[in-house]
């Protein structure tokens, strides 16, 4: 059934807006005022379990074993010698003093730190009748001390020591130019009680480089806490960004609509829509994620989509009058009214759709994401508010000086293009459409093909949100080609089904040694350490270091023995030593990485001949990123389904036609398709940060198919043919949908200059969307109706 413009709920709602103009004005502005209060106390709410799929079995397991083996929310800081050397005096004073600067930022697990100078970093060595072992650094080494004057010959003890305790690659780099302080950083600060501020974590660490960096050595960190720090310092140019953007799309505006005051209201009434969203998400109790800092600004965009139609409509009724009405130029309150009237059926759908979609985004059981679905779906409901009820009000009180110059000038320009308008109007003719249809048949084709090729995660080393020449990528490249064991962990929990299988049970410890040399000889594995591979160098220390006894002893009484002096602070088992980490340090963590070895690791599972051992996956930050690798590869075809199905029942609602819905959806998957090419092809992973905007490219999509069927079914109702009932709309909505595609693809293309690359990525990606959606919607939706449109309504064409 046809939408109609005058029915009596479009006629209820204008007196309700227009008859109290002047209240709404005054409501929108106190809520706008009361709102714009609440955003300037909205917080910065960045968190690491934010970042985690809880849900997902690998998550289960790090969580039960977090307080024993430690998380993946650890902090590495190296301190690095500038002439190579770290075996000085002032090196071993400043180390010292950099471990309990450490130990006291802020939510840091004391009893977690490691570093040389704590005690939990011992050495064993075989001695004459025994076993003799102690602290890494002696108890008479003091280098705050005033008397510090250590000899070459302390120093060569020291090293000594560091050797036998086996932390070279870990604790100290392989060259000795330098060594690391470790800690866990805990959510809830354990002193304080109240979450981890992560700013101000980054905050103390920065001032830990400024007092420990100088000439002679230089301080490096790792680290969500520093990622978090890094990110929020780009946030501060994406806000200079948005700022470029908005003047861009205003100047734009003021270009395409000719006045400064007209160009204006759809730039206040989006913004507003932000500011309003902000609000509520302070009233909700919500903050800001720094990885969600470009979600306002897709609030905006949408809005000034949704303006920049309603602008035109109001102008169409200043210059020509409302078609099929009296054909005469009106006042701003009629123009304001008609124009009402006219897009909000439209308008409503497009936004409904877009919250709908967005909130489809919730199914993915990971809080950072939820979180961004929350943001977007409610700022882009406010836009229902602000665009498509303040923003006629507004134009109704529009007052345009010296109307007649004004009216004269706006019709020369809106005449301008119709020769252009005329040529596109061609492609509803059967040749054209078909080539038009057959060429989206295979860039649809090609897209889901060479989107088969894109990862699921990182698909490039570092941290990919980031420059490849950021501070946080240049000291992870530096630590890891100076300490062996890399950044990056993956922890396999072995579990026995009895207490004390470390000393009771050779077959379990047996099957744990056998699992680590299967792993190990994964592509892409640098080092694996297990309780079975210290066991075998200790056996081997009792009988005079012989290669041949580097073996696990089957006797338990052997087995006690070469484990004694092993305590549970080493992390490699628990206390009733029925569970022992595997710990897997990988080379990088892009998805292809990941994949193989957690591929190898479920080979073995289904190999494994001893039941009396079960690996759990997993632990440690690649252990987190397979996690969530897997619950976004599982989630992106159900999400991509539920955006699509809730679009596809709202338009069969609204315009009670199949093919309506058709012509509109279509052009939307061909450009989801071609997004993950475009992906694959600059190699963006798909993952927590890139899946929801390709998501929400739906959304913003679905607006300028909604607008151009809309108003080509009107004309169609009457009377007109496919071909001329296209070419009205396009020289009404057709325009402002062409406009505000260029014009945010303009703004969000200065991204690609942003220190930030994650920012820099999705300028890319909506970029592109954003003209592909405008092509999808002006080329191929009408070419798409002259096949499956009913005759009568392509008649003539």
């Amino acid at each position: 059934m046809p939408i109609r413009e005058q029915s009596g709920f479009f006629a209820l709602a204008d007196r309700a807006v227009f008859g109290n103009r002047h209240w709404v004005l005054a409501l929108f502005t106190i809520v706008t005022l009361f709102m714009l209060y609440m955003s300037t106390q909205i917080h910065v709410a960045a968190g690491f379990e934010k970042q985690l799929p809880l849900q997902h079995p690998y998550m289960k397991v790090f969580k039960r074993y977090q307080s024993e083996f430690g998380g993946a929310n650890r902090l590495l800081v190296a301190l690095i010698a500038e002439d190579g050397n770290m075996f000085t005096p002032a090196f071993f004073k400043a180390l010292e003093t950099l471990t309990q600067d450490v130990s006291h930022i802020d939510g840091v697990n004391q009893s977690s730190t490691s570093s040389i100078f704590t005690p939990d970093v011992r050495f064993i060595e075989v001695v004459e009748g025994g076993f003799s072992g102690g602290n890494v650094i002696p108890s008479n080494f003091a280098p705050q001390s005033k008397n510090f004057n250590p000899s070459q010959a302390d120093f060569e003890h020291i090293k000594a020591n560091i050797v036998k305790a086996g932390i070279v690659g870990r604790l100290v780099a392989e060259d000795f130019s330098g060594a690391m302080v470790w800690a866990d950083l805990l959510e809830t600060d354990p002193t304080t009680g109240k979450k981890v501020d992560y700013q101000r974590v980054a905050a103390q660490l920065n001032e830990l480089r400024e007092r420990y960096d100088n000439d002679a050595m230089s301080v490096h960190v790792l680290g969500f806490a520093q990622i978090i720090g890094d990110i929020a310092d780009g946030a501060k140019s994406v806000v200079r960004f948005f700022g470029v953007a908005i003047l861009i799309t205003a100047m734009l505006l003021f270009w395409y609509s000719g006045s400064w005051r007209l160009a204006a209201l759809p730039l206040i009434c989006s913004i507003v829509a932000v500011v309003w969203g902000l609000g509520a998400l302070e009233l909700l109790g919500f903050g800001i994620d720094p990885m969600n800092i470009l979600t306002p600004f897709l609030v905006f965009a949408i809005g000034v989509s949704h303006g920049v139609q309603m602008i035109n409509s109001w102008n169409d009724e200043m210059v020509f009058g409302a078609p099929q009405a009296d054909q005469q130029p009106v006042n701003a309150l009629v123009a304001a009214r008609r124009t009402f009237r006219r897009l909000l059926v439209p308008g409503s759908i497009a936004l409904v759709s877009d919250v709908v979609g967005f909130l489809t985004i919730l199914l993915i059981n990971i809080r950072i994401i939820q979180e961004l679905a929350i943001t977007a779906s409610i700022g882009v409901a406010f836009i229902i508010f602000t665009n498509l009820l303040l923003l006629p009000v507004l134009l109704s009180f529009l007052n345009i000086r010296d109307l007649d110059s004004y009216r004269a000038r706006l019709k020369t320009r809106l005449t301008r293009g119709e020769g252009l308008w005329r040529r596109l109007s061609h492609v509803t003719r059967t040749g054209p459409a078909a080539a038009t249809v057959v060429i989206g048949a295979l860039l649809f084709w090609y897209g889901f093909e060479s989107g088969k090729n894109l990862d699921i995660g990182d698909s490039q080393t570092g941290v990919p949100e980031l420059r490849e020449d950021a501070r946080f990528n240049r000291d992870a490249r530096l630590i890891s080609s100076k300490f062996s064991l890399g950044v990056d962990q993956l922890s396999v929990i072995a579990e026995a089904d009895r207490k004390d299988a470390c000393t009771e049970d050779f077959k379990a410890m047996q099957t744990i040694d056998d699992f680590a040399w299967h792993i190990e000889n994964v592509e892409g594995v640098q080092r694996v350490i297990t309780l079975p591979y210290v066991a075998r160098l200790i056996n081997s220390g009792w009988n005079e270091g012989s290669p041949k006894w580097r073996v696990i002893a089957r006797d338990t009484y052997a087995m006690r023995q070469n484990l004694q002096h092993l305590e549970t602070s080493t992390g490699l088992m628990n206390r009733d030593c029925d569970a022992m980490p595997v710990i897997i340090f990988t080379t990088d963590h892009r998805a292809a990485t990941i994949d193989r070895i957690i591929a190898a690791i479920a080979d073995y599972q289904v190999k494994q001949d001893y039941p009396g051992v079960h690996f759990r996956l997993a632990t440690g930050n690649v252990g987190v990123m397979a996690a969530t690798n897997q619950v976004v590869s599982k989630a992106q075809l159900p999400i991509l389904g539920w955006v699509y199905g809730a679009i596809l029942l709202l338009c069969v609602v609204t315009f009670r036609s199949f093919a309506a819905t058709v012509c509109i959806v279509a052009p939307l998957a061909i450009v989801s398709a071609l997004s993950y090419a475009l992906m694959a092809y600059l190699g963006i992973g798909l993952k927590v940060n890139t899946l929801p905007v390709v998501a929400l490219g739906v959304g913003i999509g679905v607006d300028y198919g909604i607008y151009i069927y809309t108003r080509m079914h009107s004309f169609i109702r009457h009377g007109a043919t496919l071909t001329e009932a296209y070419y009205q709309a396009l020289t009404t909505t057709g325009k402002p949908v062409l406009f505000t595609a260029v014009t945010l693809a303009v703004g969000v293309s200065t991204w690609l200059f942003s220190a930030l690359k994650f920012q820099a990525d999705m300028g890319v990606l909506l970029t592109f969307m954003f003209l592909l959606n405008m092509v999808g919607a002006i080329l191929l939706l009408p070419a798409l109706a002259r096949f499956i449109l009913p005759a009568k309504h392509s008649s003539g064409a």
